[in-house]
């Protein structure tokens, strides 16, 4: 009976899942392999929208600087972040929580208000560009360039990566690291045979949760990046909401969907558990 009522209560979560999930991607999937037939109500079954892609070098080349954006944000916050969340796993008590509570407020504001508060920064007599020309470089432009956007990306991801690779850090076993200083490892070695192998799991989950929303993003370099500025994912809303062209941005969609798959796939790859002793 208890088994019955469990299952019970994973009903409301499948609908769910369904509703939400399996039925959009079902209609992207007939979407993207279908084309509007000469009548107005009839569809057809072709790879039309696929050759269109791959035949045309402009959305090759979007694909291209998307992905570069994508792990050029994602080796930032690796930089960044990594230090910052062992910095933090190394405090204790009130400290360590209150600068977690520092880390995550900011992602209480929507991220669309941040991204347009970094707009009022980087525009011309926005603070940075007050502060260049304070310096003498005032024919710097900050707006609507590769580094806007890649900052903004940085911005709004970055606190994932932390608190991922924090997680891992604060599972350690401190027991590990007073083993290793008893064998003589001084605190690089320790670091660097100890902490970081343990600490992998936790960096790439952050890699999965920063490369993921990096790569299909489509307001930050909307609004950073300015109208000439195009990623895939604005390609993907242009065709859906502009251009109405419904078969095509499907097919995007799932051409974008099958990179983040395997993408997935080779950083679980990464993902090495360190070795139990024999």
């Amino acid at each position: 009976m208890k088994i019955n009522k469990f299952r019970l209560m994973t009903y409301p979560y499948i609908g769910w899942i369904s509703a939400m999930i399996v039925i959009p991607m079902l209609l992207i999937l007939l979407y993207a392999f279908t084309v509007q037939g000469n009548d107005v109500a009839s569809v057809k079954f072709s790879f039309d929208n696929f050759i269109r892609f791959v035949d045309d070098m402009t959305f090759l080349r979007v694909v291209g600087k998307s992905m570069w954006i994508a792990v050029l944000t994602t080796c930032v916050c690796i930089l960044l972040g990594y230090p910052v969340a062992y910095i933090i796993s190394k405090m204790r008590g009130r400290k360590g929580i209150i600068l977690i509570l520092l880390l995550t407020l900011p992602t209480w504001i929507n991220m669309l208000v941040r991204t347009y508060a970094w707009m009022g920064m980087l525009q011309e007599g926005g603070i940075f560009s007050r502060i260049l020309a304070f310096f003498g470089f005032n024919d710097v432009t900050l707006l609507y360039t590769d580094f806007a956007v890649t900052l903004g990306m940085v911005y709004n991801f970055l606190p994932f990566m932390i608190l991922q690779i924090h997680t891992s850090l604060a599972k350690m076993d401190n027991s590990l690291l007073e083993a290793a200083s008893d064998l003589g490892a001084n605190r690089f070695q320790s670091f660097w045979r100890v902490t970081f192998p343990l600490s992998l799991p936790g960096v790439v989950s952050g890699i999965t949760l920063v490369f993921l929303p990096a790569v299909s993003s489509f307001f930050i370099p909307k609004l950073l990046g300015g109208g000439q500025y195009v990623l895939v994912g604005n390609v993907i809303e242009s065709q859906f909401l502009t251009a109405g062209d419904w078969h095509f941005g499907s097919a995007i969609s799932m051409i974008m969907a099958i990179i983040i798959i395997i993408s997935m796939w080779l950083t679980r790859k990464l993902d090495v558990q360190p070795e139990k002793d024999k």
